[in-house]
């Protein structure tokens, strides 16, 4: 990426609005219309939004558990905090009750992706009247095949075999793309096969998609998994909450209760990750009345203490004292720990260590038996975002009921006072619901300044195209507002943000999209930390949040004290005096968040060791030929760093050693690499950063996963690969 800078003046909190522009057009995503709007006779059509809250009703007698069928719309009460509400619409669905179907049912011809992220999953929602409506998606990115074929091998044991005639399935899958293979239907050999294909035992096999765009750069187009923003989802496990959000939302308009079948290899949520996206994916599927039953296509595992041939051999005593172990049951339960959560947040169940899939589908088949849909009208007309209780009643007292517990109400922006609209802001900082209209991800880092203080710079990205701007003479115009929170483990506030950032574009810059980076930096001491940002952009008031657990460590229990590594495709000019370490010789760093690069560009690396080991006194080494000894109190740092495809080593930097501490107000020695990517072919890469500490006998090996696309047309050549110790 190519950045152009614009600073905000702040206090001593260093705060920057970078734009960033984006290689080739980006795809935006239309506004939805809610006023009047022209028709091709030169009529006016005023749409009006009229929110009927649904609610699903199980209702079983208390004594045996059985299902109580019969009841009418006047044998219930609804309550919402605690005012009564008028059921406006009734519905009963009796999936049991469906008649035999005399012929398979298609509900829709060709599902593609376009419809599911326009909410045309069902063609005919009115088709889908009294089935058991099930999706079964299955994630073959977190899929080794040996799992692909133990979940589809239960999915047409479950087709073949257990498939009621009331049951319509539909089919989804993600690899590299979101990609909807079937639309819900009773036909048997349809679903065969559709999911023969996710192990090649029908037809050719799964077809990869690419990552949100071709390789020539160009804007994404519907069959990508999003619009604008692919490249932030390609590293991390947001992208499958992401996914689950699109599917929810695609069924948002059919009413009965919806099942997905979640079949996975584990989700590992590990590092600065958006806590936000898992709730902004289970309170969807809650809005959609969709159950997430999530499977762990692992199976039952044997975990051995000293590893498997797919892990690298143990070092040091871990394999005798119980450690090596310790880490394997941590890495399975963190794995599955987000499975859980998505399913009992969702009214779901979770099926893990176990080879036999099929209780899930019959948990599936017996929570979907039976239920009433009540709708009413709220009485509370506020937009105000609010959560608000609900409570149902059935005149009977011999029975017991299970429902939704409660529903966020809308909220409106165009109408509210400035002091309401900073309220609104404050409300979602301390709202546990997540905002997801506008997409924020983020990065904090942390380098140390003095023993018990570092310094995190935290970095947000907008995409530019989900903001919008107002034509102003040659500029397009635009503001947005920025809040953000740091707390300890106590739960205490020890850092705030508050900030509205203008933007103002030239009319030659809209040739490019842009993407709006903020950065600005707290001062804590070792500790855990919450953090959690809002962003509102100030046309239509949509809003969106980030929020991730912060570890800054205490490198004084670490032998090799070492601060993060910054990855970085653009450093800018910064004549000002600073103490902020991503200010070098008066170029400032600025961090890539999604650590996507292009080939015509370059790769920087910043990164600090601290307080290394000091060369002792000692005798005078043999006169051997090429011995050097090193003078007393001098250290000796050696730094590489390697890129690795497919566990195979095909790039590796200059080894570079450190004998003073170049950094001496911090006691760092302070190492910078800059790697030209035009020496890599497009692709994803794990970066492994080699440190020792040759006199102290300490060493780590971080990595990181990063992504090289091709160049842009007419790149400049780059030059060749440059390392040094700054």
């Amino acid at each position: 990426m190519d950045f152009a800078v614009h600073r905000s003046a702040k206090n001593t909190l260093t705060q920057r609005i970078i734009a960033a522009m984006l290689a080739g057009m980006m795809a935006g995503t239309p506004a939805m219309v809610r006023a009047q709007q022209a028709n091709p006779d030169g009529s006016f059509t005023l749409k009006v939004e009229s929110n009927i809250v649904l609610t699903n009703v199980v209702v079983r007698d208390k004594k045996t558990g059985e299902l109580v069928k019969g009841l009418k719309a006047s044998d219930f009460t609804i309550l919402e905090n605690g005012k009564p509400q008028t059921v406006s619409t009734f519905d009963y669905q009796n999936v049991d009750a469906a008649a035999v179907l005399r012929e398979s049912t298609t509900v829709s011809g060709k599902a593609t992706v376009a419809d599911l992220l326009n909410q045309n999953f069902a063609e005919k929602p009115s088709e889908l009247k009294d089935h058991r409506l099930i999706v079964m998606f299955f994630d073959l990115s977190s899929m080794q095949p040996e799992d692909v074929d133990r979940a589809v091998e239960a999915a047409q044991d479950y087709i073949k075999k257990k498939m009621q005639p009331a049951d319509l399935v539909a089919l989804v899958s993600m690899d590299t793309s979101l990609s909807m293979d079937q639309d819900f239907t009773s036909d048997k050999d349809l679903l065969l096969k559709g999911v023969g294909r996710y192990n090649g035992s029908e037809g050719s096999g799964f077809a990869n998609g690419n990552e949100g765009g071709d390789s020539s750069g160009t804007a994404d187009d519907a069959s990508s998994f999003t619009a604008d923003d692919s490249e932030y989802n390609a590293l991390n496990t947001d992208r499958e909450l992401y996914a689950i959000r699109e599917i929810a939302k695609s069924l948002e308009r059919v009413d009965q209760r919806k099942s997905l079948l979640y079949f996975s290899g584990g989700l590992t949520r590990q590092g600065i990750e958006n806590q936000a996206s898992m709730r902004a994916a289970t309170n969807e599927a809650v809005r959609a009345n969709m159950a997430i039953y999530s499977v762990d296509a692992r199976g039952l595992q044997a975990l051995s203490p000293v590893g498997d041939a797919s892990t690298g051999s143990l070092r040091g005593n871990a394999a005798y004292s119980g450690g090596a172990m310790q880490n394997q049951l941590n890495s399975n339960f963190s794995s599955q720990e987000t499975l859980a959560t998505l399913a009992s947040d969702t009214g779901g169940k979770a099926f893990f260590d176990s080879n036999d899939f099929a209780p899930a589908f019959q948990q599936v088949q017996h929570d979907t038996e039976a239920y009433y849909i009540l709708g009413f009208r709220s009485t509370n007309t506020a937009r105000d975002g609010s959560y608000r209780h609900l409570t149902i009643r059935v005149n009977r007292s011999d029975v017991k009921l299970e429902y939704r517990p409660g529903y966020y109400a809308p909220a409106d922006f165009k109408h509210q006072k400035a002091e309401d609209r900073e309220e609104a802001l404050m409300e979602q900082m301390r709202s546990s619901l997540p905002a997801t209209d506008v997409a924020v991800y983020l990065e904090a880092l942390y380098f140390r300044m003095s023993d018990n203080r570092f310094f995190v710079p935290v970095s947000l990205i907008v995409p530019g195209s989900q903001i919008p701007f107002l034509k102003n003479g040659d500029k397009d115009k635009a503001n947005i507002d920025i809040m953000g929170q740091v707390k300890n483990a106590e739960g205490i506030v020890v850092g705030n943000v508050r900030d509205t950032v203008k933007l103002a574009l030239d009319q030659s810059q809209q040739v490019e999209r842009k993407n709006i980076q903020y950065t600005t930096g707290f001062t804590l001491a070792p500790g855990r930390y919450h953090l959690k940002f809002v962003v509102r952009e100030n046309q239509t008031g949509a809003m969106g949040s980030f929020e991730a657990d912060l570890q800054v460590p205490d490198l004084k229990k670490m032998p090799l004290k070492m601060s993060s590594i910054v990855l970085s495709s653009q450093r800018t000019p910064d004549t000002k005096k600073s103490t902020d370490p991503l200010v070098r010789d008066g170029l400032e760093w600025i961090p890539n968040v999604p650590h996507v690069f292009r080939q015509d560009q370059h790769l920087y690396f910043l990164y600090e060791i601290y307080d290394p080991t000091r060369e002792k006194n000692g005798p005078a080494p043999p006169a051997s030929p090429g011995l050097v000894r090193r003078p007393s109190g001098q250290v000796h740092v050696l730094t590489s760093i390697e890129f690795m495809r497919g566990g195979v080593k095909v790039y590796e930097t200059p080894l570079v050693e450190a004998d003073t501490v170049n950094t001496p107000d911090r006691g760092a020695v302070s190492f910078q690499f800059d790697v030209p990517l035009s020496q890599l072919k497009p692709g994803t890469y794990i970066c492994q950063v080699n440190v020792i500490d040759d006199a102290g006998g300490s060493f780590s090996f971080p990595r990181m996963a990063l992504m090289v696309r091709p160049a842009a047309p007419a790149a400049a050549p780059a030059k060749n690969s440059v390392a040094s110790a700054r």
